[in-house]
């Protein structure tokens, strides 16, 4: 974990590769297949238009709220997976569960601009951490994330307009001058965990039949003081619910509505 915790220190984003294996993965994919073939409850709504493949499958914020379906329960279980939070522990400290996305990006769907979390999120100290875990074997064609490195390491930077053609959402931070975005390739079961100031994103599944299925867990310091409303409540490690002070904006990942001008 030790040389985990430097990569992260330096880079603020690392990659550990199948953290999940292959049959975990296989049952994490027909969850949540299931679930949206059978409604959309879990979704949240990005106003897509009815011919874009994302209003067949949208993305799903906080499913491990709802233990009344599997998708919920899986997404709760696997958030306090003591072999995800053992990374999370040692990059950041005892944490907190704040939020779960379940995107699943089919072949013709637009990716998300470049972004920080944290912008939504507005965790103070800003320390949050994300833990993307790859469903579907992750590249450029299908879509997969492109991430700056080093860019934790920078102020949140204010977005400017984004291609709509490319992007679901409608902003977009720029590359930190003097840094590079830098391409992910990943296996299903690996997770790439970074930091809240990291700048990321991804360009459009230009792939003719592959998915980018990904389970999406961010995490605070127990530490924290203050989270935006969106978030509360979080979640301990032993399941039990707490609440942060409020912090001003913010809104679910990938919504700019709330971003500062």
């Amino acid at each position: 974990m030790t040389a985990l915790a430097e990569i992260y220190q330096r880079e603020g984003v690392v990659q550990v590769p199948q953290l999940l294996d292959e049959a975990e993965i296989a049952q994490i994919r027909e969850v949540f297949m299931n679930q949206v073939a059978a409604d959309h409850s879990l979704a949240i709504d990005d106003g897509v238009p009815d011919d874009d493949p994302l209003a067949r499958y949208p993305r799903f914020v906080h499913p491990h709220r709802r233990t009344d379906v599997e998708a919920g329960r899986r997404s709760l279980e696997l958030m306090l997976d003591s072999r995800i939070l053992d990374v999370v522990t040692a990059l950041i400290g005892p944490a907190l569960g704040a939020q779960s996305m379940f995107y699943f990006k089919p072949p013709g769907a637009r990716g998300q601009a470049l972004h920080q979390d944290n912008t939504f999120l507005r965790a103070d100290p800003e320390t949050c951490l994300a833990a993307w875990i790859a469903v579907d074997d992750v590249d450029a064609d299908n879509g997969g994330l492109a991430v700056v490195p080093g860019s934790h390491r920078t102020e949140l930077v204010c977005p400017e307009p984004a291609d709509l053609t490319e992007s679901f959402t409608n902003a977009e931070v720029p590359v930190p001058d003097g840094l590079r975005k830098v391409q992910t390739r990943m296996k299903a079961g690996d997770v790439l965990f970074f930091h809240g100031s990291v700048v990321h994103g991804s360009r459009p599944n230009t792939s003719a039949d592959r998915f980018r299925r990904s389970l999406i867990f961010h995490y605070v310091p127990e530490a924290s003081t203050e989270i935006a409303a969106f978030y509360n409540p979080l979640v301990r490690p032993d399941r039990r619910p707490t609440t942060l002070t409020e912090a001003i904006g913010g809104g679910p990942c990938g919504d700019y509505a709330d971003a500062e001008p």
